[in-house]
């Protein structure tokens, strides 16, 4: 009896582990949350849309970098991508009553930036004057279009979302513009400033346009949403599965250790029977057969969950993937914004140089006028003493004419007085030939021959005394002939001055002209810099500059493209190039003579 009670209650022994076993796993599939939970509709819809846009956005990038030129409105990531925003800005949108029904407008959200931001004003004022829209709806679609074009959407969308007293006038409380997707939304299409688009907005029927991805979106979005939903019910069915197993274990364990116990009770009672040994083994191998089969059924599903770990395992790396991607891109975009901001202080740092050039340019114009005042007033010097020179060569050729004239008076007396002379001394040898004849024959006229020859005497002596001052004035006219040949000399001497002067006045006069070009040159590239030329207006000029007839309806007014100034037609129809325009322009006849001339020069 003790026997057969020992072994009833052995034998009832694993009954009790068994519905213990069976016990504990009803209470951990009562503790395991149910598999076909449904999370909040809401949330999935904004983890849905926030997927979308990461999704659109990516692709928008990269094909539009691979792409390597502007954007335009057929492409089709681009059409996609604007699909997504309108899903996105229509969540949540609350009914607003009208006096035609109830309806949903997303214009309403979008017209507030304009009172946000100034900026969008322009943008706004341009949809509102779209002849061809007449929704809300397109007015809204026009809106995205040129706020991606201005490369502002992201600022624009990231004002909207910080104002939620506002936003709670259009949205629901869990739509995405209030949430915390929004956020990250604007925070993604700041990517999108690295993309040039060039949306033909006034051509596209906007207010009816669809998308012939809309459906495939939306069935997407459901499809994402589903997926969300039974990854859910896949993670909570892996917990349970991980908990079963541990069970399972647990009780195997459990198992070998009561085989082990019963082998030592049976080895230390040998009085135990061989029916209670049979019954012992066939209630432990139905048992043990109720665990293998629920061990196997566990096994299969470890392995389906493992399946399922393992596909949300490589969700979850393509997810890590593509949040590596976007900081990728965030730091590629941060680059980018860097590098515009070095180039911006390069340029700042061009313009800085710029700037001192242009005070570098003045001073070197202020010291060229004022070498232009020391060459006219050298040039000044110079034409005085030239005017000196002349004077004195005049005076010099009017003594020079005066000397020859006496010259040739002296010349002359001189001639007559030889040829006087010689006609005297040959009467007076005639004379003497006849006297000394004669004076045999006349002694008694001795005395008088003797008062003749002493009145001969006498006019020999004047004739001697005229000889004495003829031969002075040819000593003087002697003189005078040096004096004329030595101011020959200084004459040559004064041309070749004067000759070299000229020559020197010639070359600073081609100097003067090149400098006086080259700081009209100077002048134009200051005005230039400066902001250009005065652009004389229409209602200030009534006649003509140059010809100075008055403007009417045959007479029409030209501008002249260098100076600025108003003519008529006769005095500026010419055409000529410019710097600031390569192609010939109309120019007046005075600019047109200076450019001529500064052209020749610079040939020269």
């Amino acid at each position: 009896m003790k026997a057969f009670g020992m072994s009833q209650t052995k034998s009832s022994n694993p009954e009790m582990y068994i519905g213990a076993s069976t016990d504990h796993s009803l209470l951990c599939v009562s503790a395991c949350p149910p598999c076909l939970a449904l999370r909040d509709p809401m949330a999935m819809e904004r983890a849905n849309l926030l997927n979308m846009a990461k999704l659109s956005i990516k692709g928008l990038i990269e094909s539009a970098l691979s792409f390597g030129r502007t954007l335009d409105s057929d492409y089709p990531p681009l059409q996609q991508f604007f699909v997504v925003m309108e899903h996105c800005l229509k969540h949540g949108l609350k009914v607003k009553k009208s006096f035609l029904g109830y309806n949903k407008s997303l214009w309403g959200p979008l017209e507030m930036v304009e009172k946000l931001c100034p900026e969008a004003g322009e943008i706004a004022a341009s949809v509102r004057d779209l002849p061809g829209l007449k929704t809300p709806l397109g007015r809204a679609r026009a809106w995205l279009r040129l706020a991606l074009m201005q490369k502002r959407l992201a600022d624009y969308l990231r004002v909207l979302i910080t104002r939620k007293d506002l936003l709670s006038d259009f949205y629901e409380n869990s739509s995405v513009m209030v949430e915390e997707e929004g956020a990250v939304i604007v925070g993604l299409l700041v990517g999108l400033n690295v993309i040039d688009a060039n949306l033909c907005v006034k051509g596209e029927d906007l207010d009816t346009q669809v998308s012939l991805t809309h459906k495939h979106r939306e069935n997407t979005l459901v499809s994402l949403s589903r997926a969300n939903g039974q990854i859910a019910a896949i993670l909570d069915q892996k917990n349970y599965v991980e908990e079963l197993n541990r069970h399972v274990v647990g009780v195997q364990g459990m198992w070998v250790w009561s085989n082990q116990w019963m082998t030592t009770l049976l080895m230390c009672y040998g009085q135990v029977t061989q029916v209670d040994v049979d019954v012992e083994l066939d209630t432990y191998k139905q048992s043990r057969q109720g665990l293998d089969e629920m061990y196997n059924e566990a096994r299969r599903q470890l392995r389906e969950e493992c399946q399922l770990r393992q596909d949300v395992e490589n969700e979850l790396v393509v997810q890590v993937s593509m949040k590596q991607e976007m900081d990728l891109a965030m730091k590629l975009l941060e680059k980018d914004i860097h590098e515009k901001q070095d180039t911006l202080i390069g340029l700042r740092h061009q313009l800085d140089e710029v700037k001192a050039i242009n005070v570098e340019m003045y001073s070197k114009m202020q010291t060229s006028d004022d070498g232009m005042k020391q060459k006219n007033d050298m040039i000044t010097r110079l034409e005085e003493k030239t005017n000196q020179i002349t004077a004195t060569m005049k005076q010099l050729e009017q003594r020079l004419q005066e000397a020859e004239r006496d010259r040739w008076t002296a010349e002359d007396g001189a001639r007559k007085f030889k040829q006087d002379f010689a006609n005297k001394a040959d009467s007076l040898q005639k004379q003497i030939a006849q006297r000394e004849k004669q004076m045999l024959q006349l002694e008694t006229d001795l005395k008088i021959e003797k008062e003749w020859r002493q009145t001969l005497q006498n006019d020999l002596d004047r004739e001697r005394d005229i000889v004495a001052q003829l031969s002075a004035e040819a000593q003087q006219i002697n003189g005078l002939k040096k004096e004329f040949h030595r101011l020959q000399d200084e004459n040559s001497q004064l041309k070749g001055i004067c000759e070299e002067q000229e020559k020197a006045l010639e070359e600073l006069g081609c100097k003067l002209s090149e400098s006086k070009l080259k700081i009209e040159d100077i002048k134009e590239a200051n005005k230039a810099l400066q902001g250009g030329q005065v652009w004389l207006k229409d209602k200030e000029a009534t006649h003509c500059k140059l010809c100075e007839k008055e403007f009417s309806i045959s007479r029409r007014k030209h501008h002249c493209r260098n100076c600025g100034e108003i003519f008529c037609n006769a005095c500026s129809d010419n055409e000529l190039p410019l710097p600031a325009s390569p192609k010939p322009v109309r120019v007046c006849d005075t600019c047109h003579a200076l450019l001529l001339q500064r052209c020749s020069s610079n040939a020269t």
